[in-house]
């Protein structure tokens, strides 16, 4: 029999393919996932957790002979059931080494199961630092990058954006390399992918010299905000805003790169004791008594609302304390519908304040910007784009009222060219996206050539890019 570091997985015996994999597999009894959120739970059959390359092509191989779909997945941050299966689930975590880091070009090659915050200490180590960064740096870079998941900065792309190439095993057991000018369609496929063209192995990232961030916050009413929306987006390099709905006020964050000294912004007893541990009690005594969520609310903008003025390394700039586990969705408007659409979200809410049983939403909503980009699936392509993010908390892990305020908050969005964030769960099928984003076609016909069987093609995949009636009924989702 060939020796594992020769042997080519379809030549390996079926029953060596299992004692080869009994390592890696997670306990029957353990082999459960669950996202971040707490909002999705699923039972794959197996749980494969490799430890090398060699070990995605022997699970791989399996889930072939077996004619088993397999989700690949990181730390399981997305609030949907993107990540979720009933059959093989690959947890990529242990692939986290950083390969390659070249300052002089200035990019960094690493294994796609590194999470973001060892990434950033690896790259400071060699005085480099990603170009922009979402509000977490809990995820895994793979899943960055196959969700475009994007940072703020009206000049500034998807992270996505900013990969050189990416190695892949695709389905049928090969690895491929592909790039803008290399395989370019399976490139530009991946760079959104859902995890469906391939298992990401490695991504070569451009990044830039390690920089500090000067961030200014000021809390403005939200009609000086929106009517001079322009000038407030283009007057820093990275723009974002919190709005407080029950308050009418945005707190507003302005950063730039800067030489400036170290002055860490903050405080333990505001942002810590009264803006982590009573807030989330008065979230929890909210479930029962709605009127305290205008308070609380009320409250957590007034931790915040004073002006202030931070320095800080990049990552610690642009990455925010998400708290507690959360109800969230987030879609992409095209930044020139911005206005109209912020406009009528407010006047929704304004609607419901008023009413005795209307919604009392959580806070805060948080808007942000990027640039346009190519990528086929990109919520991005072909504009400029705005964010709006919304979320109702799961105080200590407990479920809240969310469903009416989502769909109206969709129903919103929709009809101003919204495209949601794939992260994100959504009601949208491929007739409706194929709408929303020109190349859908295309992606669907890249995903046919590379993976004609759907072996990545998960619920999600086949709910939303394929129209299958598959529903999320499979997952035990918390109600």
């Amino acid at each position: 029999m060939p020796t594992q570091l020769t042997a080519r997985p379809s030549d390996i015996p079926l029953n060596n393919l299992y004692n080869l994999l009994e390592p890696i597999t997670v306990p029957k009894g353990k082999a459960t996932f669950t996202n971040w959120g707490q909002t999705f739970t699923c039972s794959p059959s197996s749980i494969f957790e490799p430890e090398n390359e060699f070990q995605c092509e022997l699970a791989l191989e399996l889930a072939r002979r077996e004619g088993k779909t397999l989700r690949v997945v990181g730390v399981g941050h997305s609030p949907s059931d993107l990540a979720c299966t009933n059959e093989f689930m690959l947890r990529m975590t242990k692939l986290n080494r950083v390969l390659e880091v070249n300052t002089e070009k200035r990019y960094v090659v690493a294994q796609g199961g590194i999470t973001l915050n060892d990434l950033h200490r690896h790259l400071a180590k060699n005085n480099l630092a990603m170009i922009n960064l979402g509000s977490i740096s809990e995820q895994t870079l793979a899943g960055v990058v196959t969700t475009a998941t994007h940072g703020s900065g009206i000049s500034y792309g998807a992270i996505s954006t900013n990969v050189l190439a990416l190695s892949l095993l695709l389905a049928d057991g090969s690895r491929v390399t592909c790039s803008r000018n290399e395989h370019s369609e399976l490139f530009t496929a991946s760079l959104c992918s859902l995890g469906a063209t391939g298992i990401i192995l490695s991504v070569q990232l451009e990044v830039e010299p390690a920089f500090r961030l000067k961030e200014l916050q000021q809390s403005l009413p939200f009609d000086d905000v929106v009517q001079n929306l322009d000038k407030h987006v283009h007057s820093a390099e990275h723009v974002r805003f919190w709005w407080f709905p029950t308050t009418d006020q945005v707190i507003c964050s302005y950063a730039n790169r800067t030489l400036d000294d170290l002055q860490p912004a903050g405080s333990w007893w505001w942002h810590t004791f009264i803006g982590y541990h009573i807030i989330q009690l008065l979230l929890f005594l909210g479930r029962y008594v709605s009127v305290l969520n205008t308070w609380t609310a009320n409250l957590a903008w007034w931790l915040v609302s004073k002006d202030s003025v931070g320095v800080n390394d990049s990552h610690k700039i642009f990455n925010v304390d998400c708290r507690y586990p959360q109800h969230t969705t987030e879609w992409a408007i095209p930044y020139e519908n911005a206005q109209p659409c912020l406009r009528e979200l407010r006047d929704y809410l304004q609607k419901e304040f008023k009413d005795p049983n209307g919604i009392r939403p959580h806070f805060p909503i948080e808007i942000r910007f990027s640039a346009a980009d190519d990528i086929w699936l990109s919520p991005s392509y072909g504009q400029r784009t705005c964010w709006i993010g919304i979320v109702q908390y799961k105080p200590y892990g407990c479920n809240v009222p969310y469903r009416k305020f989502f769909e109206a908050y969709e129903d919103i969005v929709g009809p101003y060219q919204g495209r949601p964030h794939w992260a994100k769960a959504h009601r949208l099928g491929p007739d409706s996206l194929a709408k929303l984003y020109p190349h859908f076609g295309d992606f669907r016909r890249v995903l046919q050539e590379v993976d004609p069987k759907g072996m990545f093609a998960n619920e999600y995949v086949q709910r939303h890019i394929m129209g299958k009636s598959v529903g999320r009924r499979v997952y035990k989702k918390n109600p």
